[in-house]
């Protein structure tokens, strides 16, 4: 059986067509078995296809030239989501014409556009926006929600939790991801009611495929003690963002430091290999890709600065969850844990508040 082709908003990003086609076709070459959905103007795409012809002949072109802009309001582009390459995009996968959908264009709009045309899993009452972080251990550390909703109540901290350890089994290889929830200490009488709750549940829930490991604290975020962090979209977006300006910050007090004098620049070319790696390894474009989990269909956000490798990275995200069926990992999960376990928690409110995730 023929695996589901991936659409691509190639319209979306800092640098539109020709990076997110020539980061589509690195991630042919590693999945070679997949077919693209390119859409957007024809002629530039044509024009950015001309240096690959391997995705050529594993691409077709959707032409569109209207597109959502960075600064859009969702509920505006909402209107528009017929119309434009992003929103195209994501109707290519609820019409079946695609499994999955990435897009680099603007992240409230396109959660918008997911939600509405998608919509959720059964037994899934929110979806979440789960990305790869860097850590000390062996792989990155799955983090969920990061700005999907600004509330969450235990349900949902539970349900994330769920969704999460099944994208860790598929990305990071893991048959039993550990899972914790942020808190503010790791103490078991630490935190909020919903944390409390959440805790209880995952604590005595038999039957999943994970090991709940209790609290974690923001200072052990990228430690490598656990697999899966699970927290609100409003913690989850102000942590991730704290991490992504103290990267920024060391490399940019490491090349203050090197250039500060002719014996800084000596001491640079000598640390020279150490310096690269920890440029390499706090490179976004490594862990490009972040995920809607728990919709009814497979939809990846790429950051919109992103090169054409961590397009790449992005595309093979998608590539990697339709090959291993996230969203069937999710109903076996939901089924396994039963409704009766989620019973003493309050269901959500139907409509999630959107956090600005860029």
């Amino acid at each position: 059986m023929s695996l589901p082709r991936i659409a691509v908003d190639a319209m979306g990003g800092d640098e539109g067509v020709r990076v997110m086609v020539e980061g589509a076709a690195l991630a042919r070459r590693r999945h070679d078995k997949f077919k693209f959905l390119l859409v957007g103007d024809q002629p530039k795409i044509e024009a950015a296809l001309a240096r690959h012809p391997g995705l050529t002949a594993a691409s077709e072109i959707l032409h569109c030239e209207d597109v959502v802009a960075g600064d859009e309001k969702p509920s505006k582009a909402l209107r528009r989501a017929k119309t434009t390459s992003m929103g195209l995009a994501v109707n290519a996968v609820k019409k079946g014409d695609a499994g999955a959908a990435v897009s680099a264009g603007n992240t409230g709009a396109l959660m918008a556009m997911s939600k509405l045309a998608l919509r959720t899993m059964p037994g899934i009452d929110r979806p979440a926006l789960a990305a790869l972080l860097p850590t000390l251990g062996e792989t990155d550390v799955i983090m969920l929600d990061l700005g999907a909703n600004r509330e969450c109540d235990a349900r949902n901290l539970v349900q994330f939790a769920i969704m999460g350890a099944a994208y860790a089994r598929i990305v990071n290889d893991r048959p039993r991801p550990s899972v914790r929830l942020l808190n503010i200490g790791t103490e078991e009488t630490k935190g909020t009611d919903e944390l409390q709750e959440a805790a209880a549940v995952l604590k005595a829930a038999s039957g999943l495929e994970l090991d709940f490991a209790g609290f974690v604290e923001a200072d052990k975020i990228n430690r490598g003690t656990c697999d899966v962090i699970v927290t609100d979209g409003f913690s989850g977006n102000i942590a991730l963002k704290a991490i992504e300006g103290a990267a920024r910050f060391v490399t940019d007090l490491l090349r203050n430091a090197f250039s500060s004098s002719f014996r800084s620049k000596v001491g640079f070319l000598v640390s020279r290999p150490a310096t690269e790696l920890l440029r390499h390894h706090l490179d976004p474009n490594n862990h490009n890709g972040a995920v809607f989990l728990g919709l009814n269909g497979v939809v990846v956000k790429s950051h919109g600065s992103a090169s054409a490798k961590g397009v790449a990275n992005a595309v093979e995200v998608a590539a990697r969850l339709l090959e291993d069926d996230i969203t069937d990992r999710i109903k076996q999960d939901m089924a396994e844990l039963g409704e009766d376990k989620l019973r003493g928690t309050p269901r959500g409110t139907p409509a999630a508040t959107q956090l600005p995730a860029e």
